[in-house]
């Protein structure tokens, strides 16, 4: 089963009935749906959600010698694959590492009230109420 508690990254085997392949782990990757996990697939050169409870059964570590051939095997494409992901996934890793923030209130911008002036108001009424367009210049 993979243990990221020691190392940030795991490197292991994933053992299938269709053939064995390496996958990574990376504990800074941004959680999962509910029961998944994710994996940097060696064979696919993807980053995949996997169903925790199925493979991790399937899931076993490498011993010195094939973890460091691994490592080095398949290190440069894991880490551009994690970079592309990570990237894609920017909001969730914030999200999931970062403690929510109150937002500060933006303050209220009180209207200065009209104090009373030698000059009236005028009222705006609508267009449309009763306009009258026979006015005429009688200088015509």
């Amino acid at each position: 089963m993979y243990n990221t508690s020691q190392d940030p990254v795991w490197f292991g085997e994933l053992r299938t009935p269709r053939g064995n392949t390496v996958l990574v782990h990376d504990k800074q990757f941004p959680e999962a749906s509910q029961g998944r996990v994710y994996f940097y697939n060696t064979t696919r050169d993807a980053i995949i959600e996997y169903a925790e409870d199925i493979v991790s059964a399937n899931l076993h570590d490498l011993d010195g010698a094939e973890l460091e051939a691994a490592q080095a095997e398949y290190g440069l494409a894991w880490q551009a694959a994690r970079e592309a992901f990570m990237q894609k996934h920017e909001g969730w890793v914030e999200a999931t590492q970062s403690k929510p923030v109150a937002k500060k209130a933006k303050p209220v911008v009180e209207e200065p009230v009209a104090q009373d002036s030698d000059e009236p108001e005028l009222e705006v009424d609508s267009i449309d109420d009763d306009f009258d367009d026979s006015w005429s210049n009688d200088d015509d």
